[in-house]
């Protein structure tokens, strides 16, 4: 069975992040994205737990790894900023500690404007 997820955005961050990569990276990127909306079940290389319901996307592509960060509110898949090119074997800790910052603001947007 398989389920139909919701892509939604608090800031258009990612979208800054994608307008500074090529056509086929963004299209890798976007396949990537559109396979969380609709499989049940991801293969582990494409998505690590990263701590307090912050998730990271992992796509690589020509030699080049790329992440962005999400999580998962009622259902829906929430980007949650622009991503990174990743250099170094780890993920940054100053990236994580940015995701949660947005995540943060985005409950806080959601809790401050409930009907």
């Amino acid at each position: 069975m398989q389920h139909e997820t919701k892509n939604n955005s608090i800031r258009e961050l990612h979208k800054d992040f994608l307008a500074g990569l090529g056509e086929k990276e963004v299209l890798k990127i976007k396949y990537v994205l559109s396979l969380l909306e609709t499989e049940d079940r991801m293969p582990v290389k494409f998505i690590k737990y990263i701590r307090n319901g912050l998730y990271e996307l992992r796509v690589s592509y020509n030699g080049n790894i790329f992440r962005v960060f999400f999580i998962f509110d009622e259902g829906q898949i929430v980007v949650l900023f622009n991503g990174f090119q990743k250099k170094t074997q780890k993920t940054p800790l100053s990236e994580i500690e940015k995701a949660i910052k947005i995540m943060e603001e985005y409950y806080e947007y959601k809790r401050d404007n409930a009907d």
